[in-house]
């Protein structure tokens, strides 16, 4: 492999400083969008910001690909829901009951893991230089998918809440921690045994077969990373178990303004971005130099072909429903299959996945949260057409750019496209009008904003 020179690599705290900003960034607008595709916006800060942290003269294409491979598999974890394992830590029903805050925090540290796992792992297997092209892209995830649908059979299954039947490891809503409950609890179906297994998988087929041990290395940083999730609930829990705390005094004054909920949210990707950098960080001597551009497997009608059949699945998953693609896609990763194998073999896809792709469904969300209606697409179909053009004057060039000429006008691009979304969503709580729940989250992101605009426009510079 060949390890960054000196002279080249940023500072160890920079490089965790600005990634975790991107997480708790990231990770803290996704609360507002959803799962699969709102944890896709901390995937591509997070990897944009690492990866021309690591290798900003690699290959234009290579770096392009690294970063669509994470943005894309860390919305596998979205498919995991996680509502009632952190009311096991803080609902009002089982506050002061310390073996389900203990119950809880596992499930959520489990979780954490497996969504973050997924992610580091793939952002290994963009830079190590093992190459993953498109048919072997299709099989390693035709094959999560068998062993998701195995780890599901396995570990969540029985399932049948109507006659309180429950697998016997299980981290939602239960009747062993609601007891006096009744048909109102509603259990929700967990998939984490499916991820479980596919993420086991992953590692053993990266790491062994195709002795990828960045992507295996990192695999494993993720899971750690995955801590941020407790971590940050334990700040939520304890408000919940201290309301007596806030009945008096500044903590008074303070509580009808803090979204405790959203700050858990932004710790997690805080903590997740940091634990990445230093994973990759510690692991910098097994990345490739990325000199050259991968190899095209895939013709450019063809890319455009798969964006056809992608952007239609995606507003259908998004926007409406239909039984039989709901449960395919519920499954977290068929809803970034055609993103994956695209990246893989493709010119154009990595741009594809970074801009437009991940940018429709918060487009979309943004509008219907402003009030435009349903029916009014103008403004999402704008910014996706616009986008979709950056994208496709990147993949045009892709052959003889340099990472920094296209990722770091994209993190610009990604960092105040998304907060700017976000801050229209939370109805622009400027700090001198009168403060809300929105308010103190709203600075939150701005500090973070600037923080990634300041390193980009510092490594601009530099370059």
């Amino acid at each position: 492999m060949h390890p960054l020179a000196p002279t080249t690599l940023r500072p160890l705290w920079q490089i965790v400083l600005v990634s975790a900003s991107a997480g708790g960034l990231g990770w803290g607008i996704r609360g507002q969008y959803g799962h699969e595709t709102g944890a896709m916006i901390a995937g591509l800060l997070v990897s944009l910001v690492l990866v021309l942290a690591f290798r900003p003269f690699a290959s234009s294409l290579a770096a392009a690909r690294a970063v669509a491979f994470c943005t894309a598999a860390i919305g596998f974890g979205g498919a995991m829901t996680y509502g009632q394992t952190i009311g096991l830590t803080q609902n009002e029903a089982v506050v002061g009951n310390w073996p389900a805050l203990g119950w809880g925090m596992l499930g959520l540290a489990l979780k954490g893991a497996l969504w973050i796992g997924f992610a580091g792992a793939f952002l290994g297997m963009g830079l190590s230089g093992v190459r993953y092209q498109a048919r072997e892209m299709a099989m390693i995830l035709g094959g999560l998918l068998l062993l998701a649908l195995l780890g599901i059979w396995t570990l969540n299954q029985p399932y049948d809440p109507g006659n309180r039947v429950l697998p016997k490891i299980y981290f939602s809503a239960d009747w062993h921690w609601y007891p006096a409950a009744g048909a109102e609890l509603k259990p929700r179906r967990e998939v984490w045994g499916g991820l479980l297994f596919a993420l086991i998988g992953l590692v053993i087929y990266t790491g062994w077969f195709r002795r990828d041990r960045l992507a295996r290395n990192m695999a494993l940083w993720g899971c750690l990373g995955g801590l941020g999730f407790p971590l940050g609930q334990t700040l939520q829990a304890w408000h919940a178990w201290n309301l007596d705390l806030f009945k008096a005094g500044w903590l008074a004054r303070i509580d009808p303004i803090i979204n405790w909920w959203n700050f858990m949210e932004t710790t997690f990707g805080f903590v997740m971005g940091a634990v990445l950098a230093l994973g990759l960080y510690l692991n910098r001597a097994r990345i490739d130099s990325m000199d050259e551009p991968p190899p095209i497997t895939m013709r450019p009608s063809v890319e455009f072909l798969l964006l056809a059949i992608h952007v239609p699945l995606l507003v259908l998953w998004e926007f409406d429903s239909v039984d039989l693609l709901d449960s395919i896609g519920d499954l977290g990763i068929p809803r970034s299959l055609i993103p994956l194998i695209g990246a893989a073999g493709g010119r154009f896809w990595p741009y594809l996945t970074a801009l437009p792709v991940v940018a429709l469904p918060i487009l979309g969300k943004t509008a219907l949260a402003m009030g435009f209606g349903a029916g009014n697409w103008l403004v999402p179909a704008l910014g996706f057409v616009v986008l979709l053009a950056v994208a496709h004057g990147f993949g045009r060039s892709a052959i003889h750019s340099k990472a920094h000429t296209h990722l770091n006008p994209g993190l610009l691009t990604a960092t105040w496209l998304y907060f700017s979304l976000n801050y229209a969503f939370f109805k622009f709580p400027w700090p001198w009008r009168e403060w809300t729940v929105r308010t103190p989250n709203a600075l939150v992101y701005t500090i973070f904003a600037l923080v990634l605009t300041w390193w980009a426009l510092r490594l601009s510079k530099r370059e």
